[in-house]
């Protein structure tokens, strides 16, 4: 009973889609490590970096499940998820909720002290925006930086400092998870106009709602390529932007006012594509300048 039930919310949370954060947390570990020591993290780093994310993204979701439980069982793309459909009970999801900051809280104390101050920021950004959807269109915005603080907490995890370069790779990964979480919303445009719910499809229209995405994924594309020129980064990690700024234009190209028939290509396949993409080349890139 007890794995069924972990099954069925882990399924409800789409834990699998922590390849869109998660590399992306990695990148701050290396690129800090890289920049501050001129190394990669180390070994223990790695676990609590992993577990900090886990947990965190673990209990962003399933709170945004429970605080929207209602607004799930009204929509009919949503009414089926496990709350709504009766699969677990709010109870339960609050207990897996609890062992997730747990979870959370315990990692970012086995890195530093920075680590633990710098907590109940993104604690603050994991809770209010699953609420943010009620009051204003800038909900994508909020869910952006509250998944941009990602890499932020893998740069101090490992580092224990925050300069500038940190938040240009903030900038970078807040505007591109902004600019999908906008295509992923179109698909609701015209429920959260009827219910009173915000984003900005159902504030500007769709055709205005994509263009808008274009320009977040456009200074997502120039905060990546900012790090080419700030840091000690080299021309493979330039190859690897470049790549990510490719599938960016082709998820675009994937979606449009008249057919959104392919939005679910265009939110998880490409995007998970895209941060391994920028993972990966960076991991490279730094390899050869470590020469290790």
């Amino acid at each position: 009973m007890l794995v069924r039930k972990l099954k069925i919310i882990l399924e409800m949370i789409k834990f699998e889609h922590t390849v869109f954060a998660l590399p992306f947390a990695f990148l701050g570990a290396i690129l800090g490590s890289f920049i501050i020591r001129g190394e990669f993290p180390s070994l223990s780093e790695w676990i609590w970096i992993t577990l900090a994310m886990v947990g965190a993204r673990s209990a962003a979701m399933s709170l945004n499940r429970v605080i929207d439980a209602q607004i799930d069982k009204h929509n009919p793309r949503t009414a089926k998820r496990a709350i709504p459909a009766g699969l677990v009970s709010k109870m339960e999801v609050w207990l897996f909720i609890v062992i997730s900051f747990v979870v959370l809280f315990f990692a970012a104390y086995q890195l530093n002290m920075l680590a633990v101050y710098l907590l109940p920021i993104a604690v603050f950004f994991l809770v209010i925006y699953s609420y943010t959807k009620r009051f204003t269109w800038t909900c994508h915005l909020i869910l952006g930086i509250t998944i941009g603080i990602a890499p932020l907490g893998g740069w101090v995890g490992a580092t224990a400092t925050l300069p500038a370069e940190a938040f240009l790779l903030f900038s970078a990964v807040a505007f591109w998870i902004a600019g999908f979480d906008v295509i992923y919303a179109t698909q609701d445009a015209s429920y959260d106009k009827e219910h009173g719910l915000f984003s900005i499809p159902s504030r500007f229209g769709i055709k205005r709602a994509l263009v808008i995405a274009r320009g977040f994924h456009l200074i997502s594309f120039l905060s990546f390529l900012s790090l080419f020129f700030v840091t000690p980064l080299g021309w493979l990690y330039f190859v690897g932007v470049i790549i990510a700024g490719g599938i960016l234009v082709y998820e675009h190209s994937l979606v449009s006012e008249h057919d959104l028939s392919k939005v679910q290509i265009a939110f998880f396949p490409m995007n998970g594509i895209l941060s391994v993409v920028l993972f990966l080349f960076t991991i490279g890139d730094v390899l050869i300048w470590t020469n290790l």
